[in-house]
């Protein structure tokens, strides 16, 4: 992959970037000059992600890290701050998928959803952004939404209201800290093509009687463009928002999607 060194000197931390999208934006991040502090909830790296270490030992860093602990989220910034510097970039990638009809959803599902998707999503902005105003850091924010939060689906309720959310906040968290000269958005993937697409078919397979792989086949040819995305091809706009090529967008969010959802 071509380099043209666009996040050259800047420090990002990586949430949720174990495997699929985080990790793919990370590599992208690191091929493009920045330090990475990279996040999952897993205690040691993924296997994936131990070979990227390999390859940049020297930029590159892992931290356990449970986002709906505002302590964890906490140590995590202080980790990455005594290792690479200030925070210049945030990906806030982590998230959880899960799915039942309307009738059958429970409290459970509810809790652990909103628990990651928005509360951890959350803190995690929030003092992410406090550090970077505080150090008078002009930095970038870029939050993990989904063309999830652009509609409702009936099996799918808390999981889109949890992206809606994101999106919301990613406008109020933007016109929040533009004085700064903070900018904050969000992309919104169609579907892509990564390890959580199995979970996902499996749970449509089971609420619609369907057979395994026939959803995934289906939401790829039904997108515009024909096929699924893949993970580097939503790090190309992860790249853009964290870059100066985007030093005038703020407060919006991005459809990576091949045309599922037009704004």
């Amino acid at each position: 992959m071509t380099s043209l060194a666009r996040l050259q000197d800047k420090h990002a931390i990586l949430t949720g970037a174990g495997g699929g999208i985080g990790l793919a934006v990370a590599a992208a991040y690191l091929n493009e000059g920045a330090r990475c502090t990279v996040a999952d909830i897993s205690a040691a790296p993924s296997a994936e992600l131990a070979a990227l270490m390999a390859r940049y030992p020297q930029t590159l860093i892992y931290v356990a890290t449970d986002i709906t602990k505002s302590s964890s989220v906490e140590q995590l910034i202080a980790r990455a701050s005594q290792t690479f510097g200030p925070v210049h970039v945030l990906f806030n990638n982590a998230a959880v998928f899960d799915m039942a009809p309307l009738l059958e959803s429970d409290e459970a599902m509810y809790d652990r959803l909103f628990d990651v998707n928005v509360k951890g999503m959350f803190f995690t902005m929030q003092k992410v952004l406090a550090q970077m105003a505080g150090l008078g850091t002009r930095g970038a924010v870029i939050n993990m939404a989904s063309q999830a939060g652009r509609r409702g689906e009936a099996l799918v309720s808390h999981y889109c209201a949890t992206k809606a959310a994101v999106i919301s906040y990613t406008q109020s968290a933007a016109l929040a800290m533009a004085p700064a000269g903070i900018r904050v958005n969000a992309i919104a993937p169609g579907v892509v093509d990564t390890p959580m697409w199995g979970h996902v078919d499996a749970l449509f397979a089971r609420y619609e009687g369907l057979q395994a792989g026939e959803k995934k086949i289906a939401v790829g040819h039904a997108v515009p463009l024909g096929r699924m995305g893949h993970p580097d091809e939503i790090a190309g706009a992860a790249i853009f928002l964290a870059s100066a090529e985007s030093a005038y967008i703020t407060a919006q969010t991005l459809n990576v999607d091949g045309g599922n959802v037009m704004s």
